[in-house]
């Protein structure tokens, strides 16, 4: 459900305009034309681009824990809320509405930081009963967008796991990463880690409306050479494949992410749940009107006639015939290029409590 004041029709540098109701939103609002060409006045106006506000947020528990059969991982850190990138099709954007914010524009706009996060990760990975599993950082919004530039709540979470031993995976499609190579390196070295950089296109004109905040794309192919030439494991996450829009370059990424020093290939198919759908389907006809409705069409075939569905098993990869030929073409484009599906194991045994840490420190 979106606001039906006018909206513009698009905001430079960001994926949406539009501050889209969610979910749990009791009211709407309705423009009310007054006799006095109000209406007009505002769709004519020009609208500012809104800045980025950074919320700070004080965490109860920051390593969340799932059994999902689809994820290849048991714990996951988010170091933000909501992510500066402004990808049209995040999954995460829904989020936002447990906040009563907009998954739209806000979730772009309103970035949530979790100021305390090392502090609450040192604690909970302290905890007696505490188990260690390998932690997937940047699951739901990227870690390392821009703000974390500035903040390093990730550099901080890195700089805890190093010191306790802990195997962890980023996912990213930032070229930040680059800057904690001296954490990351080591850790890798010791077979601890493993690195998925997001590449959904090689198409710099549609990486700007897909993904318009986020480094174009030739600059995260270099990011795969850099953590390849520093010994760090990486694979290229080509994701959303999106029918029409980004599928047809499925081969060429995986070429380039061989070239690139990859040594893995993963992927997932477009997830519109919730306020997503909306959201994309708004933006289809804003920047593909032509394609628009092929789009949603083969998206449909793959979910059972529905924008979306969230059955395990299937709400990755989809299912019926659009969703076997992409994985059929994954995998040839995969073995042409010498590359895996596979991620490496890592090394869960070397964890060291955080208190032992700092004791050993004393002598």
């Amino acid at each position: 459900m979106a606001d039906h004041l006018p909206q513009p029709s698009s905001i430079k540098g960001r994926g949406t305009a539009v501050r889209i109701a969610h979910r749990f939103e009791r009211d709407a609002r309705e423009g009310f034309d007054d006799g006095w060409g109000t209406l007009d006045q505002v769709a004519g106006e020009e609208t500012l681009a809104p800045s980025t506000t950074v919320i700070e947020e004080r965490a109860r528990l920051v390593i969340a824990t799932n059994d999902s059969p689809d994820i290849p991982f048991g714990q996951s850190l988010n170091p933000y809320r909501g992510c500066e990138h402004g990808c049209i099709y995040c999954y995460a954007r829904p989020t936002h509405s447990y906040l009563d914010l907009s998954p739209g524009l806000d979730f772009e706009t309103k970035i949530i930081a979790k100021v305390n996060v090392v502090e609450r990760l040192e604690e909970e990975l302290g905890r007696p009963r505490y188990r260690p599993s390998v932690i997937h950082i940047g699951g739901a919004t990227d870690a390392y967008q821009p703000v974390e530039r500035r903040l390093c709540l990730t550099r901080g979470v890195l700089d805890v796991l190093g010191r306790c031993r802990h195997a962890y995976t980023i996912v990213t499609k930032s070229s930040g990463i680059e800057r904690d190579l001296d954490l990351i390196g080591p850790a890798a070295q010791a077979g601890r880690v493993w690195v998925s950089i997001s590449i959904t296109t090689l198409d710099g004109a549609l990486a700007r409306i897909l993904d318009p905040r986020a480094v174009a794309p030739h600059r995260r192919l270099r990011t795969v050479t850099a953590l390849a030439r520093a010994g760090v494991p990486v694979g290229v996450n080509v994701a959303p494949v999106i029918p029409f829009i980004n599928e047809p370059e499925i081969e060429q990424i995986v070429e380039a992410a061989a070239q690139a020093g990859a040594h893995s290939i993963h992927y997932t198919v477009l997830r519109l749940p919730w306020e997503v759908s909306p959201l994309f389907r708004q933006w289809l006809q804003q920047h593909f009107p032509d394609r628009a409705e092929r789009v949603m069409a083969r998206v449909r075939e793959m979910r059972g006639g529905q924008d979306y569905r969230a059955e395990f098993g299937t709400r990755m990869k989809g299912e019926g015939i659009w969703a076997q030929l992409i994985a059929q073409r994954i995998e040839k484009a995969v073995r042409r290029a010498g590359l895996t599906r596979h991620v490496p194991p890592l090394d869960e045994s070397a964890f060291v409590p955080p208190q032992q840490v700092r004791q050993g420190s004393l002598f």
